[in-house]
């Protein structure tokens, strides 16, 4: 098969931060007739791995798809198009990737004209993208994570030509607005505010694949919301790489406690965020958040180390005094409020006197909840060029002793809402016990109770009378 290639990534470009005003556009479509006669009768098929900005991704692609009379179907065997979006932030999720594809290259064989592409982070980096193209001559199409507004007309010429086509552009980035965009969720939204990330820390590849940090405008962020608030969705989450620096790109005069304190004069019932860096989190940030009953006083804050040289290493810009400070002020000013964060443990050379810091800032800060990661390099980051003398033995050993320092305080935690009534926004039926409803408290904890299926999307209350540590029992109480 010949390959065309219009863009090809390359990881120096995608460290550019030259100075330059970021390109505001609506989406378009070449090819938008073509398209919906093409899309007539034929299937697609999505399967997208990692953060919530990957989900907020499938969403748009499900729209434009849809728009042009494709059907999703959950059966890849039945689809005329099957896109893997990708995450590139652990190695176990690549590891994931490259075993789907390989299930999944069959009915490019037994179906010549399917269009088998794979986008995301992972093809933003040129050596996995080498290896993707190497290794599974059946996918057809490649395309990065500033090509998503143009998937109609890659697909278009995918489809009507026998062609490999790779379409990924290492730049700074845009902004697109009017995109469409089919929901995951009736009652449930993400809303992006904030793209890409400049902050560098030496272990991420996340500002290689998603650009620099770029702003929505203001009001065209609050036209979203509006939007949502009258077709009646119980929670909004503004999604960005560091929702914090929301706004310094920009000359419109709005920092993200503007963002956070105009949609809460709306009435959204429940206001999420994600993802907050340390270094940007203002005290006007948290006046604002401690003042609206609408905004969740649940904050995911992370830290990744709780070392300095550790923290200076990662690139991190702040330092633990500088972070425990942070959370004092948080604790003193926000009733109620919930932490949880990020933690690497096993960093490039972390000595056992460095990882006891970081235990001690956890029993210190004493979290709700965490997600605890063991370091892997990424190729292309600085980190991942570190001489490291950490063996994976003691790597693990150091991972299993932070869970069991963090579980003291969230079994301690999860044990407290025995006996109290909470307000649950009721997701669906329980993963694992069908008889069950589940949902998530204001403060994110998960809970499943007995309940009709008329409840789904509903913000109900909620008696918890048990507690699994990560998982909550409950008895819904009549209002």
């Amino acid at each position: 098969m010949k390959t065309k290639i219009i863009n090809y990534p390359d990881l120096l470009k995608a460290r550019d931060r030259h100075k330059s005003d970021t390109l505001f556009a609506n989406a378009h479509v070449s090819h938008l007739k073509e398209m919906e006669e093409l899309g007539k009768g034929k299937k697609y098929y999505i399967h997208t791995y990692g953060c919530q900005a990957n989900v907020r991704d499938e969403e748009t692609m499900r729209g434009m798809l849809e728009s042009v009379n494709f059907i999703k179907t959950e059966n890849p065997s039945e689809a005329d198009v099957i896109i893997i979006n990708t995450c590139a932030v652990r190695e176990n999720a690549e590891d994931k990737v490259y075993g789907e594809i390989g299930n999944l290259k069959k009915y490019r064989r037994s179906n010549k004209k399917l269009v088998l592409a794979i986008c995301g982070c992972m093809v933003e980096q040129p050596e996995i993208l080498e290896i993707l193209t190497q290794k599974f001559p059946e996918v057809n199409l490649y395309f990065g994570t500033h090509e998503i507004d143009q998937l109609l007309d890659l697909i278009y010429e995918t489809y009507n030509s026998d062609i490999r086509l790779i379409s990924i552009e290492s730049k700074q980035g845009e902004v697109i607005e009017n995109k469409l965009v089919k929901r995951n969720n009736e009652f449930k939204a993400y809303v992006n505010i904030i793209y890409g990330c400049n902050k560098f820390c030496t272990y991420c590849i996340v500002p290689y694949t998603r650009g620099k940090e770029r702003s929505r405008k203001f009001s065209d962020i609050m036209d979203e919301v509006r939007r949502l608030k009258k077709e009646n969705y119980q929670e909004i989450t503004f999604l960005g790489q560091n929702v914090n620096a929301y706004g310094k790109d920009l000359d419109e005069g709005h920092d993200f406690a503007d963002v956070l304190e105009e949609a809460a004069k709306m009435g959204i019932p429940r206001i999420r965020f994600t993802t907050s860096h340390p270094w940007d989190f203002s005290s006007k940030m948290i006046e604002i958040i401690a003042k609206y009953d609408n905004i969740m006083k649940c904050i995911h804050l992370p830290v990744q180390s709780g070392n300095d040289e550790v923290l200076r290493l990662m690139g991190r810009r702040y330092n633990r005094e500088h972070y425990l400070n942070l959370v004092k002020e948080m604790r003193d000013k926000i009733k109620g409020l919930s932490l949880s964060t990020d933690i690497i443990v096993g960093f490039p050379n972390e000595t056992e006197e460095q990882f006891k810091d970081t235990l001690s800032l956890v029993d210190e800060v004493k979290y709700e909840s965490a997600f605890t990661f063991i370091y892997s390099p990424r190729r292309g980051t600085p980190a991942a060029k570190m001489v490291d003398n950490v063996s994976y033995k003691d790597k693990s050993r150091r991972f299993q002793e932070l869970v069991k320092h963090l579980e003291v305080n969230i079994e301690k935690d999860s044990l407290s809402y025995i006996g109290g009534v909470y307000k649950v926004l009721v997701d669906g039926r329980s993963k694992t016990d069908s008889n069950m409803l589940s949902g998530y408290t204001e403060s994110n904890k998960l809970v499943h109770f007995k309940g009709d299926e008329n409840l789904i999307g509903k913000i109900v209350n909620v008696l918890i009378i048990e507690s699994h540590t990560y998982s909550l029992i409950g008895e819904l109480v009549d209002e």
